[in-house]
């Protein structure tokens, strides 16, 4: 699986580099490492909830881990908790 580390600052300039490391890989089982994100932006949020459904739809495996606390954070301070929480991992699409 390959695995792809964020950048610790995910704010609007990093959306667009963020979107195409993530469609370089598209349709291969990715594993995303959050545990250096210190700061999470809504757009940076928006990139990875549509690779989510993206790897989803493509039936490839997708997980967000290890993910650090500041990034577990601002998922709950946008309402998206336990968004990524659901393992893909091994076991595929949803």
């Amino acid at each position: 699986m390959d695995t792809l580390v964020l950048d610790p600052v995910l704010d609007l300039k990093a959306s667009a580099p963020l979107q195409a490391a993530l469609l370089e890989r598209r349709g291969k089982p990715l594993s995303v490492d959050a545990s250096g994100v210190q700061r999470l932006g809504g757009l940076c949020l928006q990139v990875l909830l549509s690779a989510d459904r993206t790897w989803a739809s493509d039936a490839c495996a997708f997980a967000i881990t290890p993910r650090s606390a500041a990034f577990d954070e601002a998922l709950a301070l946008f309402g998206a908790d336990g968004r990524f929480d659901d393992d893909r991992s091994e076991k595929g699409a949803r």
